[in-house]
């Protein structure tokens, strides 16, 4: 009988490589080996470990002042992410529409695994709106997206989510077969999302999920 997963050593580094990979973002692009240490909730000779295998692959960098930081590695995985991810130019049009017809921010979400991630965005027009990023994360069953891509029939609504003071509409995107391939989401402050309002927001985003679902997201897999 085959050892569990999470009982393998191989597989347990490699899903700590990849935790230590996740602590580094836009606002915390270096680290002091401490910090990662007290962060990442390892013993430092681990860390230190998972450091230099990192650095072989070019996906960590020791800096001259000994800190860490992403390695030039990761530009080759940042443009393959973005060229599979492109989206065809006629969808990337309804996000736009839609953006302009609710007048807030517009987000695209797949499933990966426990998550969602956003892999498209168009921000809204109003000074005080919902600010995302491509590559952003949230729990699965979090939010209305989420709520979505984890087997909500239709559309979906959420308040305080992914914030307190927010709302969000999702309405998902299928493929040929009828399978949910993403979730369409408006998210803006709660203020202006009161019943009739969530109404019209509603039918928006279901028409354009439709449109979408008939065009295809075409990611290139190939």
């Amino acid at each position: 009988m085959k050892d569990e997963p999470s009982e393998d050593g191989a597989v347990r580094s490699v899903l700590r490589a990849f935790d230590l990979l996740a602590l580094f973002t836009e606002h915390r692009r270096t680290w002091a080996v401490k910090d990662l240490t007290a962060a990442s909730g390892l013993a430092k000779t681990t860390v230190l470990r998972l450091v230099a295998t990192c650095e072989q692959r070019g996906l960590l960098w020791t800096r001259p002042d000994g800190r860490i930081t992403v390695g030039p590695g990761m530009l080759r995985w940042a443009q393959l992410a973005n060229t599979a991810w492109q989206l065809p130019e006629p969808v990337r049009q309804v996000l736009r529409e839609l953006t302009r017809e609710c007048r807030e921010t517009v987000n695209l979400y797949v499933r990966s695994t426990s998550v969602v991630v956003c892999v498209a965005q168009e921000e809204g027009p109003l000074a005080i709106r919902h600010v995302g990023r491509v590559g952003d994360e949230l729990p699965l069953g979090f939010g209305a997206a989420g709520n979505v891509l984890d087997g909500a029939e239709g559309a979906a609504v959420s308040h305080g989510e992914p914030e307190a003071g927010a709302s969000s509409v999702a309405a998902p995107v299928h493929d040929g077969d009828g399978r949910v391939l993403a979730a369409l989401a408006v998210t803006g402050p709660t203020s202006r999302f009161s019943p009739p309002e969530v109404a019209a927001v509603t039918e928006a985003v279901v028409g354009a999920s439709v449109r979408i679902s008939q065009i295809g997201l075409g990611t290139r897999t190939e």
